[in-house]
């Protein structure tokens, strides 16, 4: 009998093209569940956005599995996630990942996000309160940057804490009237390169 998380990936995740086995495997492990409001814990692997608190949502499952393939995280990176949120996409880099530094500028919800990281038993992943669009520049360079809200730009700073070889996954706000343009960014030599992902709709990242 398989479990929900185990479901969400066989009918949700492959047919959509998520192929990196260790993303699979890892979201058919964490629960979803203990992520979303408790009102809405039957509704946790749907194939759907879900509000959570001060107005922000938890992505829909496949859109965390293809940011996160996009990345490519390794065993020994240093990953940065711009809007924690519910905390569970860096649920999902803390498996994936050496090190995850979390941003949120909501203190509610960083404080929310902490506890059930902490809950769960994620040791490695850290949640700071503070404007995501200007990075964590402490713990950088970060080899995965994951940006979980839409920029009109991409901001500099996130530019500047991507290493050598650093990915980096951000929604970029190309027009008003469209949906936003999910991006990777790359950076070899020092320059920066991107190449356009899939159309994405992201609440706004707000700077300041």
């Amino acid at each position: 009998m398989s479990t929900p998380a185990e479901k969400m990936v066989v009918e949700q995740l492959v047919p959509h093209g998520v192929t990196d086995e260790r993303v699979l495997k890892v979201m058919s492990e964490i629960p979803r569940e203990e992520f979303v409001l408790p009102k809405l814990r039957r509704h946790a692997y749907e194939d759907r956005a879900l509000a959570i608190d001060c107005g922000q949502t938890i992505s829909q499952p496949l859109v965390v599995a293809l940011m996160t393939q996009a990345v490519a995280p390794k065993p020994d990176d240093i990953a940065l996630e711009v809007g924690a949120g519910s905390g569970y996409q860096a649920a999902v880099l803390g498996r994936l990942c050496r090190k995850v530094i979390t941003v949120e500028r909501e203190p509610a919800l960083a404080e929310h996000a902490a506890a059930t990281l902490q809950r769960l038993g994620f040791t490695n992943v850290e949640v700071a309160v503070g404007d995501g669009s200007l990075g964590w520049p402490a713990e950088g360079p970060y080899d995965v940057i994951l940006v979980a809200a839409a920029a009109r730009g991409v901001p500099p700073a996130l530019v500047d804490q991507l290493a050598e070889g650093g990915r980096m996954v951000i929604p970029v706000a190309v027009s008003s009237d469209e949906p936003q343009d999910l991006r990777l960014y790359q950076k070899h030599g020092g320059e920066v390169t991107f190449r356009s992902l899939f159309p994405v709709l992201f609440v706004p990242l707000r700077t300041g």
